[in-house]
């Protein structure tokens, strides 16, 4: 397979990719609108977020960071040097460590609730607090689940079969909303505690067929000496810390939510964060989940030039994008909040603190792409230091921003300290690299300069569009809907043409593209 056969290849597994995630996170937003239609920022919604983000954190700390940053490289490198054969014995290993410590955990979680819910929430009303804890005791599972899952998922992607594990949140979210639509009246919040957790088990069987179909058994296994399990035990901690950012800032940020509006700041930033990774995990999560395993499959090769050339190419493409995303999305926060979120019980108080907690966020959306990639980076190659050190000071500075910034701005303060600190660990991961490797050079620097005025102008002009039009279109969802696609169609052609018009790569591409189509 010759070179432009490869990259139309990589090009059509990523648009698949995109398009199933995307379903997947249209449900997502679905789901979470029924739930703020049913529950708003109320104390049933405070306590659900806050149980159901506890087991999440634990997991994307310790077991995430292991199966992305340890188990793929390792896996990878065994499929090229050792064989099929070998690779899935070593994962067989993995996997039973993984059930080993996720059941474990799960258990002594489920038996020590309160200190947990304690330590991420500060909930001056005491009924909250106890509904957290019996929440957080239904839904502990879900790390069990999570880790089982996961490690199929590294499997399933090391072998470039992505599409299955593409489609897990589709299946979860779908659970979910049906539950909206048949039990809630009768079970209410425990019930969608339960609906939850149902969907994160079913989650780890849809990955069963396509491993059968892949031919990749797993067996259990205790052989924690194999060179491939001493591996993943010496990369594990770095790659630990380096992962912890996200989770963590998002947890520090919730027990600092807990003390705005009643408790309300802890559902504002839930709402607000998911919205905004559906917005960014469309496409930055479509592509390092693709070029993390050929990363990987590159270092194991010894392949050092298509690697370097690799990130530079993704890093360069993903800012064209993420940035009119990242401007776009600050603009429109205000009416995208309250077409999917407003009605019922969301209120207008609940849409101004949750749409002032989404514009601020998206400032960090460049700092989240680039965390994403660059850490990948790092992992394929088998080094931890360098995100160890990135991660322990933006965890750091989240924490001092907080501290600085939420007494005087309240949710807005919050999600810029967010934003601040991605924006942090991602410059502490691409300052070593740009000195080993010279990721960036003068060219690299000018269109990145390109994307971020184009940017800006779209931005300015879509703030611009959607006051016009408030104008003249009817009120509610209808007028949203119309005012939303307006501006993000017309905010869209505008950064393709301004891309163009400064002679960006990445729209001559797509217009040559659509020309070879024709």
């Amino acid at each position: 397979m010759d070179t432009l056969e490869k990259e139309n290849s990589a090009a059509k597994t990523i648009s698949v990719m995109m398009a199933l995630t995307l379903i997947g996170k249209v449900l997502g937003l679905y789901r979470d609108r029924l739930l703020a239609i049913h529950y708003s920022t109320g104390p049933a919604a405070n306590a659900f977020f806050t149980a159901s983000r506890i087991p999440r954190v634990f997991f994307d700390a310790v077991f995430a960071s292991a199966i992305a940053g340890c188990f793929i490289p390792v896996f990878s490198e065994y499929l090229e040097t050792k064989g099929r054969k070998e690779a899935l014995r070593f994962a067989g290993c993995f996997l039973t460590l993984v059930a080993l410590l996720t059941g474990a955990l799960t258990l002594v979680g489920m038996a020590f609730p309160q200190p947990l819910v304690a330590l991420f929430a500060d909930y001056s009303d005491g009924d909250t607090a106890g509904l957290a804890v019996s929440l957080t005791r239904v839904m502990f599972p879900t790390v069990l689940f999570s880790g089982v899952a996961f490690s199929l998922v590294g499997v399933l992607q090391a072998q470039d079969h992505f599409t299955a594990p593409a489609l897990m949140s589709t299946v979860s979210n779908l659970v979910i909303i049906g539950y909206f639509f048949t039990l809630d009246t009768k079970f209410g919040i425990y019930g969608l505690a339960g609906a939850y957790l149902l969907g994160w088990f079913l989650q780890g069987v849809i990955l069963l067929p396509p491993l059968h179909t892949l031919r990749s058994p797993l067996r259990p296994g205790l052989n924690f000496r194999s060179e491939g399990m001493v591996k993943v035990f010496a990369l594990m901690g770095p790659v630990m810390v380096s992962t912890w950012v996200q989770p963590i800032t998002l947890a520090i940020n919730a027990r600092f939510g807990s003390r705005l509006y009643g408790g309300a700041g802890v559902s504002a930033l839930e709402y607000a964060s998911n919205l905004y990774l559906v917005i960014a995990g469309v496409f930055i999560l479509s592509v390092t989940n693709v070029i993390f395993p050929r990363l990987s499959r590159l270092t194991a090769g010894g392949q050092e030039g298509a690697f370097q050339s690799t990130i530079r190419q993704t890093v360069h493409t993903s800012l064209f994008f993420v940035l009119p995303m990242s401007v776009g999305l600050m603009a429109v926060a205000r009416p995208l909040i309250s077409l999917i979120y407003g009605g019922g019980e969301f209120d207008a108080f609940s849409v101004e603190i949750t749409s002032t907690a989404l514009s601020w966020m998206s400032l960090g959306m460049v700092g989240y792409a680039l965390q994403n990639i660059l850490s990948r980076v790092f992992f394929a190659k088998q080094e931890g230091r360098g995100p160890l050190v990135a991660g322990g000071v933006s965890i750091a500075a989240n924490i001092a921003l907080c501290l600085g910034l939420t007494e005087r701005y309240s949710v807005a303060g919050l999600a810029l300290a967010s934003a601040l600190s991605s924006t942090v660990y991602a410059l502490l991961l691409l300052l070593p690299l740009q000195r080993r490797d010279r990721l960036l050079d003068g060219r690299s620097l000018a269109d990145f300069g390109k994307m971020a005025l184009s940017a800006l102008v779209m931005g300015l002009c879509v703030r611009l569009g959607l006051r016009a039009l408030g104008a003249v279109l009817p009120a509610g969802k209808l007028g949203e809907l119309a005012a939303l696609g307006l501006c993000a169609l017309g905010g869209a052609a505008l950064y393709f043409g301004l891309t163009l018009a400064l002679g960006l790569e990445e729209a001559k591409l797509a217009v040559s593209f659509r020309y070879r189509k024709k």
